[in-house]
This record gives C-alpha cells, structure tokens and sequence, in this order.
C-alpha cells in the first residue's frame, strides 16, 4: 500500500519553494528541481504544469517524466498530495509536452532575436566552418537528404577534438518559422550564447519528459549528437 502523502512532500509556495531538491511524489526519490516538474491546482481545481516554477500557491514536484505524470494521476497522487478534490485526467501528460514545447521554442525565439541563431544552409554552412557553434537545428520535416548534408559539415575536419555538436530534429519547419520570423526555415545554427544555452537547456528537458531519460539525452532521431569523423545519419 502506497504510504499516505503529508505536507511535507508540498512546497510552502511561489516564494518558499527555493530548495534546490525536491522529493518526486511518484518515486519517492529526492532529485535536483530541474529533473523535476512542479505542478499547482488552479482556482477552478484543475491541476497545472508550472514549468517555470513561477505560479503562486503549493506546489507538488514529480520527475520530469511522461511515464512519472501518468502514474501519478492513475495512482491519484494529485488528490492526495494536495488533500482535496482536484481535476487530473490523463491529458495533463499532454498539456505538459505541449507546456515544455513552447518553452522551448519561446527560449529560441529569444535566441534568434539575441543574434545568436543563423538560418540557411549557406550561413550554417559559414557558421560551421568559423566554429563555435552549440547545435545545429533541422526541420523534423525536411528532407533526409538534406538533414544528412547538414549533418555532414561537423564531420569535414575529423581531427578537430571539439565537443560533440547536437543535431536537434524536434520541431516541424512552421514552428522554426514562428519561432525565428522567418520564412521556410529548415537548417539553422546555434551560436555560443547565454540565449542558446538557455534554448538547449529547455530542448534537452522537453526531450528527456518525451524519452523518460532523466540522467543523460538520448541519442535519436530528435536530438542526436554527431561524433567527429563518423559517418552522418
């Protein structure tokens, strides 16, 4: 039997909730706040992803899992959690990949106005050969051919022992378009940047809610990492 949830599992709120760890109500595990998720109950009692950890009252943290959300609400731990009738139907697992999604790409919009993302196989191809770049962005639905060329200019100097580069394949052309204000964005390039680093960070953890790897990103179709000198995917 699941041991009864009690208030310490709950934050005090938006401006008492600053611990660096939290204990996940599905695992019971104490992790780091950013491989968790926090949720709050709105005032008409549904439960609300709070991914950026900014919304007012009590919060209860999971693992910044799919597999994590959905136990929790067939096990009814949001109930119990915050002792009292709340609303968590199996699509608060969807509200939340949509929630981490737009994070995401609001953190590349702010990048690309930053100047610190380039688009067009011409200038990505430029951007490879200064160097420096963080990752390389090509649209989910672009050709294949066209993602295996983008990914074939970090392997052109197979000597170089820069870090690996990752090849993000997360978003559709029309959300790159929107994000960016661009038109027909399908190969972009990720500049060294405060900005950049803050879109990578909010893209691994979309990822890692997506794969349920907490620990390490996976190495996939959406967000590969190209060794130097293989042979491209």
């Amino acid at each position: 039997m699941l041991a009864r949830l009690d208030d310490s599992l709950l934050d005090g709120g938006l401006h008492k909730g600053a611990a660096r760890e939290r204990m996940c109500v599905v695992t019971r595990e104490t992790r780091p706040i950013a491989e968790l998720i926090r949720f709050v109950v709105g005032p008409d009692g549904q439960v609300v992803p709070d991914v950026k950890r900014n919304l007012p009252g009590r919060g209860l943290w999971i693992s910044a899992t799919r597999e994590a959300v959905d136990q929790a609400i067939k096990r009814k731990l949001f109930t119990k959690g915050f002792k009292r009738d709340v609303r968590s139907g199996p699509e608060l697992g969807d509200l939340t990949d949509r929630l981490l999604e737009r994070s995401a790409l609001d953190a590349l919009a702010i990048a690309g106005k930053a100047g610190e993302v380039v688009t067009g196989f011409t200038k990505v191809e430029a951007a490879v050969e200064r160097g420096g770049l963080l990752a390389l962005l090509h649209a989910s639905d672009g050709s294949p051919e066209g993602g295996r060329k983008a990914a074939a200019l970090l392997h052109r100097n197979p000597e170089d022992d820069s870090p690996e580069i990752p090849v993000i394949r997360a978003f559709s052309g029309a959300q790159l378009d929107l994000a960016l204000g661009r038109s027909n964005v399908i190969h972009a390039a990720l500049l060294a940047g405060p900005a950049s680093q803050g879109f990578l960070t909010r893209c691994l953890r979309m990822m890692r809610f997506r794969t349920g790897e907490l620990s390490r990103p996976r190495r996939d179709d959406a967000l590969d990492k190209e060794p130097k000198g293989t042979e491209s995917v």
